[in-house]
């Protein structure tokens, strides 16, 4: 038993403040070294990442043991470990789980190619103890959830996120709950195309802008990274990496068909989770302060509970959607446009992006679905059309059953609804869609 238990140390090995190992040689010359990342795996073991240390690597090697100090970047406090090794491991959740953060935070301070892990190593903590500050220490502020149950909080809001038979209600009310019983004021959801290849904001709250239909690759910053890599990541303090949403801006550029992502003004603390059901990516669930160290470990297992939830209701909606349909009742043609104002409507195949009236408004498969409701009424007058004709159609290469057809379409109606302008999607009832255009489309399709 250690002095200190390593659970009380879990703000300590967070990966913002460099930890420092020494070691000795044969002849007892000891080697003291920076070392970026200590990671909790249980109540006896830490994880170090292994990354340049040839000499600290080496004397490991010969005596199999290493001294350890951490710092709390939050309280300042320090603790000493004593450590014995046991193994090495260049694969793995602990392997994947640090090289993921470390990924993150070397993106973030534009070192992406510095910070590449080897390896991780286990050892068994023999001992662990404080080392007494030579001076009082300022307190901290509390922590937001001192007071607060967050797994009684979780269960209560997955209890009721379990209740919810729609996917946008669904949608929603996570993020509304996130705040209402975990305290995140700035969330959003970001749904994963079927190539994985990007993710596209479909819902946010707690910013000045909703930015529905707003992009972001796979293993691009640490919303990409928890998709890519199917893993949680939390940064706890981005106060030396640069601001996400600067940096995904900066390094790409926003071009005329790119919409800006949600974002606060000086992100500080964030926080991805993978919604996984199944063994399957269907996007990612994000929360993000203005302040240093505002998501703890009980903070993400939180997030973890309630994204698992949301995840198997959307794949639960999507089975029951595509098994349970009946199709339209009495799809109507309205005939062909009236004399009405004209706009332009612009399609390209090649990515399926739209453009009405030269201004961006989605692609891929949304884009691809708005093309046709659009052609399908200047063509036959037709407004209404049908989940179920839409997946029996093989243009769109929709999986079965596992195409989130249903989010699809939610982010159309929402990007439509935020845009503005002469064409509008509605949902009568559920496994129905009804196309509203103000004016007559021209369409015009733009081979690239």
């Amino acid at each position: 038993m250690t002095a200190v238990p390593l659970e009380a140390l879990r703000d300590s090995f967070e990966g913002i403040m460099p930890s420092v190992i020494a070691t000795t040689d044969a002849s007892g010359m000891p080697n003291v070294s920076y070392l970026s990342h200590v990671h909790y795996v249980d109540g006896d073991h830490v994880a170090l990442s292994n990354q340049f240390f040839s000499k600290t690597a080496a004397n490991v090697r010969l005596t199999g043991r290493a001294t350890v100090v951490v710092l709390d970047g939050r309280t300042s406090l320090q603790h000493c470990l004593d450590l014995t090794f046991e193994s090495s491991a260049q694969s793995g959740p602990i392997f994947e789980r640090i090289a993921a953060q470390l990924d993150v935070m070397a993106s973030l301070q534009g070192k992406s190619h510095m910070l590449k892990l080897r390896a991780v190593d286990i050892y068994r903590v023999e001992d662990c103890r404080r080392i007494e500050p030579v001076a009082p220490l300022e307190s901290p502020p509390a922590r937001p959830e001192v007071g607060r149950d967050l797994l009684a909080q979780a269960a209560a809001a997955t209890g009721e996120l379990t209740r919810i038979a729609d996917a946008e209600v669904l949608l929603d009310r996570t993020l509304e709950l996130l705040e209402e019983r975990c305290g995140f004021r700035h969330s959003m959801i970001l749904l994963a195309d079927g190539d994985g290849r990007k993710l596209t904001t479909v819902a946010s709250h707690g910013y000045p802008h909703y930015g529905f239909g707003a992009e972001i690759a796979f293993g691009e910053g640490i919303i990409g990274v928890a998709a890519e890599r199917c893993l949680t990541v939390r940064i706890a303090d981005m106060r030396r990496g640069q601001r996400y949403a600067s940096a995904v801006a900066l390094a790409s550029g926003l071009s005329r068909d790119d919409i800006p992502l949600p974002a606060i003004a000086e992100p500080q603390c964030q926080m991805a989770v993978p919604l996984m059901a199944g063994g399957r990516l269907s996007g990612v669930i994000f929360a993000e302060s203005e302040e240093s160290f505002a998501f703890s470990h009980a903070d993400e297992a939180a997030l973890e509970i309630i994204a698992r939830q949301m995840a198997a209701s959307l794949a639960l909606f999507e089975l029951t959607d595509a098994m349970g349909e009946t199709g339209m009742r009495g799809a109507a043609a309205h005939g062909p446009a009236r004399a009405e104002e004209a706009f332009s409507f612009q399609f390209f195949p090649r990515d399926g992006g739209v453009f009405i009236d030269n201004d961006y408004v989605i692609r891929g498969v949304p884009g691809r679905l708005l093309y046709h409701f659009v052609r399908s009424y200047v063509e036959t007058g037709r407004s209404d059309f049908s989940n179920r004709e839409i997946r029996r159609d093989r243009t769109f290469n929709l999986p079965d059953f596992k195409d989130n057809l249903e989010t699809r379409l939610i982010l159309l109606r929402r990007r439509l609804e935020e845009r503005g302008g002469p064409v509008r999607i509605l949902r009568p009832e559920r496994g129905q869609i009804r196309l509203v255009i103000d004016g007559a489309p021209e369409i015009r399709v733009v081979e690239t």
